[in-house]
């Protein structure tokens, strides 16, 4: 038998990968026309845009699903590193980038905040960096971390140093008295769809992440999913694109085939589900695995986004790959984004070149349809900043389109939000309720994020061949990429 992962996206390729490495027979199903996930790129007539993730960060762990494999990432995709991280401005054209040396960051928050805000982000970077470096073996690369396996397995300084009980808005506050620089870093937390005022200060670590390298991929992020993709034909693994996953058989309590939307049957011992982990546990797989795993509620769901895809003509300020545009009140934003949209929210653009614009802000999963002048308030943010913009084409998203892109999610586009010390440790883990059903993606263990995706395939591939390892005889896995609507 075979192992059926159900989705091709970064997580399920990533797992495919890890498992052919092992000598494992894989097989994809992937309700899309191909693969990538939120990687697939948007294409509006001839025109392709990033629409989702814009930039590689955390590139050692796609080295080393690669290293698995025997091959070189550097075989597979061209990476050029970003020196301007990001550009930020905010009303009356006031402007601050954040560098990949620190020494430029530091003085050029000197010079726009002053001295002692620049000896204030040196504190941040330096606590930053160890928070990353204490939670990178226990917790990132960790099949099932605890409170308590943390807490057993780094010095009593190290986890006070983490953080986890004060809110990230909070901290911020000992190292920046100016509520710009406050609003900057506070952004981090909306990387995991969560706010600032709630998540925990441990989240910090996300700003060393950035610092430690971030990368544009030529050829958009599409060009990475073709990467991963390539690599796991390469290997082998059997793909069937516009093949959805209609339910997950189960004999004798364990895994034994998967049912796709024509009415096949793919005989598996063992499912890797790359989806949101709310479609295992809201049904969508069928009743016998519902039970596998827990769905976040409403209020613990992260956030979702209002996206538009534009090609533009641009005046006034410049923009690098990418560019905040910040809202005058960070707190009223997101006191407003409980409910629905803010009337003055801060806006992401990316650059993508040619005149290829995306721009984002963030929505509540579940909200309903944007305003009719969301794109007239996103614009009057530019302007407000200093950036004139006529958009001569646009393609919009919102919370409803993601929640049909990814079923039962709501919408929300990170899975769980990271709000309080114990969200990260709530987060479903590889291995599941129903022996043989394994889970990788975005909202399970670590985290959101492309890496984090990567990182959970790794984990579930790693926790199968763990299981498989005490049977007798070995049997093969399937994977099963795509959700069909119910």
């Amino acid at each position: 038998m075979a192992t059926v992962i159900i989705g091709a996206g970064a997580g399920g390729l990533a797992a495919a990968i890890a498992l052919t490495a092992k000598g494992q027979e894989v097989k994809v199903l992937e309700a899309q026309p191909g693969p990538g996930g939120k990687l697939l790129p948007v294409r509006v007539g001839d025109t392709q845009f990033d629409s989702g993730p814009t930039v590689l960060t955390m590139r050692w762990v796609f080295e080393e699903l690669f290293e698995r494999a025997g091959d070189r990432l550097e075989s597979h995709l061209k990476l050029v590193p970003l020196q301007t991280l990001a550009r930020h401005y905010w009303s009356k054209g006031q402007t601050l980038d954040i560098f990949a040396d620190p020494q430029q960051t530091i003085d050029a928050i000197g010079h726009f905040a002053g001295r002692a805000e620049a000896e204030g982000y040196r504190d941040f970077a330096t606590d930053s960096k160890r928070i990353h470096k204490s939670l990178l073996t226990p917790f990132l690369k960790g099949q099932r971390p605890t409170p308590w396996s943390l807490a057993a397995s780094m010095p009593l300084r190290d986890m006070l140093a983490i953080n986890p009980f004060e809110t990230y808005w909070h901290a911020l506050g000992h190292y920046f008295k100016d509520p710009r620089l406050q609003q900057l870093f506070g952004r981090y937390a909306t990387y995991c769809g969560s706010s600032p005022f709630k998540a925990p200060a441990t989240l910090m670590l996300v700003a060393d992440v950035e610092a430690s390298g971030v990368w544009r991929v030529e050829g958009g992020m599409a060009a990475l999913a073709d990467a991963l993709y390539n690599r796991a034909r390469k290997s082998g693994v059997e793909f069937h694109f516009k093949c959805a996953a209609q339910r997950i058989e189960i004999t004798a309590s364990r895994v034994s085939a998967v049912i796709d939307q024509n009415g096949v049957r793919h005989a598996c011992s063992s499912v890797i589900v790359n989806a949101d982990s709310a479609a295992v546990a809201t049904g969508l797989f069928g009743k016998d695995v519902q039970h596998a795993c827990s769905r976040p509620t409403a209020k613990e769901q992260s956030l979702s986004a209002i996206t538009l895809c534009a090609v533009t003509e641009d005046a006034g300020v410049p923009l690098e790959h990418h560019t905040v545009f910040f809202s005058d009140d960070y707190k009223t934003e997101f006191m407003e984004l409980q409910k629905g949209p803010a009337r003055d929210p801060t806006v992401y653009v990316c650059d993508q070149g040619r005149g290829r614009k995306l721009l984002l802000i963030n929505a509540p999963a579940n909200a309903q349809s944007p305003p009719a002048d969301v794109e007239e308030t996103m614009l009057r943010r530019l302007s407000t900043s200093g950036l004139k913009m006529i958009a001569k084409t646009m393609f919009r998203r919102s919370p409803q389109d993601f929640a049909t892109l990814y079923p039962a999610s709501s919408g929300a586009l990170y899975g769980r939000a990271s709000h309080g010390w114990l969200s990260t440790f709530q987060r479903p883990k590889a291995r599941t309720k129903v022996p043989g059903l394994y889970l990788a993606g975005g909202s399970t263990h670590p985290g959101p994020g492309v890496p984090m995706a990567v990182l959970a395939g790794m984990r579930a591939a790693e926790a199968l061949l763990q299981d498989r390892a005490l049977m007798s005889p070995f049997r093969n896995t399937a994977i099963v990429g795509g959700i069909s609507m119910p």
